[in-house]
């Protein structure tokens, strides 16, 4: 039905705001909603596949006649009487949660979900199928694993079975070819893939646990650490070594005081990024050439870290690549020692290699040629990292005499799924030209939907696997794709309020502690508590106020029997214009209260300031998540309360549940949150991508650079969303919303490459 009841107003579905359906939702969340007939308690359903409706928990025939009654009747001025029930004069949901006039309806704005159309009748692969007795493998993994000898390029597609190929032509090399274990070098980029391949290759038969310790399987780190330790022992103390990021960012903090960073508004985290990425590109400070402030600052900061760690004696895990790197350049008799132990190499993943690795991994091989790389470009996504696609692209050009191998059947997704990926990755130009295919027909296609906002988007996505697991299917079965953290915060809040187990892969804080986040809520703090010293705090910084004056704060706050927010106006070691500025502000605080919350930050954003902070520092030393577009995302959050007081009590609730999460171990059986990074190398039977759409996936900072000419930033975005697709199994959602941080959007033109066929 249509018709509910709300705070003794009548809600007409085709009649109010479609914005305002998430605040109803929560209504309905608190049985707020009533039927008008018989005043039990009605539900808001908001699902993918139909319109919005209010469920009725029993259709009796005489409420079900008055309910449609309702639903047929024109708006009036006078009251007028629909059987036993009254209409009432007002046009308007009191609460703040929209007028019944000239808007946009739920109903009128509802778009169906529909299917991807471009997909090829399904043809069984020719190459698909056990050909080889003794290993069960198709022609193509077959071929991959009787290569032995000289370069070899495996391409892996997604789902190819890659892990199956690398154990079984190790096991191979051992029992068939005779290869002694202690000249294999296999490389991966994870140690959980590491003992993943010593683990399978324990059950294949004929390899023996003599063979399996004498294996040299590892990262790129413990490999190149152990030759480290055992060359340059004084140099290379573990307990010298700096494993968390906290005793990184200490060193470049200390730094920081020469240069007058302020630490609470500088992107420490950041800096490391962007020096991890100029070592593994083996740029020392003095070869660096800063194109922003930004850059100049962080590169002084390298200098700094650099001496400091020599100082120290202290090293990080960058280092060992870099030592391992000159160890071998600067010892030629040592690189040929290691040449001829480690005569046949393999690595694994090798589109995510980046320079340095691919240095070393040259030189080893440099005698015996006999290197075998695995990966696939289409699958490179870790360009922020360092790694570069170009280097298993040009492999053939460092390795003319490679032999290339195309692993083309997938075992993973069904038809649909990917001839879906296949229609978009082929719109990239630098690629190596390969189709993949499926083993499995499909039943069904991928879905795209069309949420109204980022709120209704995660309300459609939580009702769905909800309906889903009463249907028989497992928590664990499903993962929701969000291109950055940031996109996180509205899915995360609704899996809480739900009763759904789940666990979110993050590395971030909560979204509420982001920096111009903290910044905007301060202002609402400090109106209803002028004495919230954090809050103070984070205003300062707002205000571009020095952290110090702090206590000059409290000194006047107790002198003048003010508040720490009054005593702004008192302070007299700041500049003129300043003082004139907080005089005009302060007062303003007052006025908050009688704003919703989005209206409230509106008002801060304009009328205080906020918005000055945000053009200075908004953008610092990011291209992904930028703090105007925080701020967006905040208004959209505030968007479904009517109070300030509500709102932050939902805030702090969030920050708890963001910190219980964050320490939370992964449960067997839970719904996955993941960025699409992480999700690499996993699979699920049901997958939900969100905000496909220009601006979100692919991501601005993609499409500015494609303005400027630069294709390279479209073409990973490109990959990204391949990966993205190729991680299910089964079932595929898209979800294209029609506003994403306020502001209308379109959809991604992965979705229009998407439904087009490509052969």
């Amino acid at each position: 039905m249509h018709i509910a009841l709300y705070k003794e107003n009548i809600i007409n579905l085709k009649k109010i705001e479609r914005a305002q359906l998430q605040k109803l939702f929560l209504a309905s969340k608190r049985d707020d909603l009533t039927c008008p007939c018989c005043r039990q308690t009605v539900k808001l359903k908001i699902s993918i596949y139909d319109p919005p409706m209010f469920i009725h928990p029993s259709q009796t025939f005489n409420c079900h006649e008055t309910i449609a009654a309702l639903e047929k009747t024109p708006e009036v001025e006078e009251p007028k009487t629909v059987g036993s029930f009254t209409l009432p004069t007002k046009r308007e949901i009191s609460g703040g949660v929209a007028t019944l006039q000239k808007t946009v309806a739920p109903l009128d704005s509802w778009q169906d979900p529909y299917p991807v159309k471009s997909i090829p009748p399904f043809i069984q692969p020719p190459n698909s199928g056990s050909k080889n007795s003794n290993y069960q493998l198709d022609d193509s993994q077959w071929n991959a694993v009787s290569t032995t000898e000289g370069p070899l390029l495996v391409l892996a597609g997604a789902g190819s079975g890659k892990t199956r190929v690398l154990t079984t032509r190790t096991a191979y090399m051992l029992t068939e070819k005779k290869i002694a274990a202690n000249r294999l070098l296999l490389v991966t980029f994870t140690a959980k893939a590491a003992k993943e391949m010593k683990n399978r290759m324990s059950q294949i038969k004929g390899i023996s646990t003599s063979d399996l310790n004498a294996l040299v399987v590892g990262t790129f780190h413990s490999i190149f650490f152990k030759m480290l330790i055992h060359h340059q022992a004084s140099n290379w103390q573990p307990d010298k070594l700096m494993k968390w990021d906290w005793q990184r960012e200490q060193i470049i903090k200390g730094a920081s005081k020469d240069l007058g960073i302020d630490e609470k508004e500088f992107a420490f985290d950041q800096a490391l990024s962007q020096i991890s990425y100029w070592k593994n590109h083996l740029l020392m400070p003095s070869q660096i050439k800063a194109e922003t402030e930004w850059e100049e600052k962080v590169k002084f900061l390298y200098e700094r870290y650099e001496q400091t760690k020599n100082q120290t004696l202290q090293f990080d895990f960058d280092d060992m690549l870099l030592g391992c790197y000159q160890l071998l350049k600067e010892n030629r008799g040592l690189l040929e020692k290691y040449q001829e132990r480690f005569s046949y190499i393999l690595v694994d993943e090798f589109q995510d290699i980046n320079k340095v690795q691919y240095k070393i991994i040259s030189m080893l091989a440099e005698q015996s040629k006999n290197l075998c790389v695995v990966g696939d470009d289409d699958q490179s996504i870790y360009s922020f990292r360092g790694s570069d696609p170009s280097y298993i692209l040009n492999f053939q050009e460092d390795f003319p005499s490679a032999k290339v191998v195309t692993l083309n059947c997938n075992y993973r997704s069904n038809h649909a799924i990917v001839s879906s990926g296949r229609n978009v990755i082929s719109q990239n130009k630098k690629r190596k030209d390969k189709s993949i295919f499926s083993v499995r027909e499909s039943e069904k296609s991928p879905i795209h939907f069309f949420p109204f906002d980022e709120e209704e988007e995660a309300t459609m996505i939580v009702t769905d696997i909800h309906e889903k697991i009463i249907n028989g299917a497992k928590p664990s079965d499903f993962v929701i794709l969000f291109r950055t953290n940031s996109s996180s915060r509205a899915i995360f809040e609704r899996l809480v309020e739900s009763s759904l187990p789940f666990h979110i892969e993050q590395d971030s804080e909560s979204f509420y502690l982001r920096r111009t986040v903290r910044k905007a809520l301060a202002y609402l703090k400090l109106a209803y508590h002028p004495d919230d010293q954090e809050a103070i705090k984070e205003l300062l910084g707002a205000i571009f106020i020095k952290q110090s004056s702090l206590r000059d704060l409290k000194a006047l706050s107790i002198l003048n029997d003010c508040s720490l927010l009054e005593a702004l106006t008192k302070l007299s070691d700041i500049q003129p214009f300043q003082q004139k500025k907080l005089k005009k502000m302060i007062p303003l605080f007052q006025q908050l209260r009688k704003f919703s919350p989005r209206e409230a930050l509106e008002w801060i954003e304009k009328e205080m300031g906020l918005n000055d902070y945000v053009k200075k520092h908004g953008n610092e030393g990011n291209v992904i998540d930028k703090g105007s577009d925080d701020l967006r995302d905040l208004k959209v959050a505030a968007s479904s309360h009517d109070r300030i007081t509500d709102f932050l009590q939902h805030v702090d609730h969030m920050i708890e549940k963001a910190k219980e999460y964050k320490g939370q171990k992964d449960t067997e059986n839970s719904i996955q949150l993941m960025t699409v990074h992480r999700a690499k190398g996993l699979e699920f039977k049901t997958v939900y991508i969100l905000s496909v759409v220009e601006g979100g996936f692919p991501h601005d900072y993609s499409l500015e650079s494609l303005r400027e000419g630069d294709t390279a930033p479209l073409e990973e975005e490109r990959r990204l969303m391949y990966v993205a697709i190729t991680r299910a199994m089964d079932g595929l959602y898209l979800s294209i919303p029609q506003k994403r941080r306020g502001k209308k959007v379109n959809p991604s033109r992965f979705i229009r490459e998407m439904n087009t066929i490509r052969c």
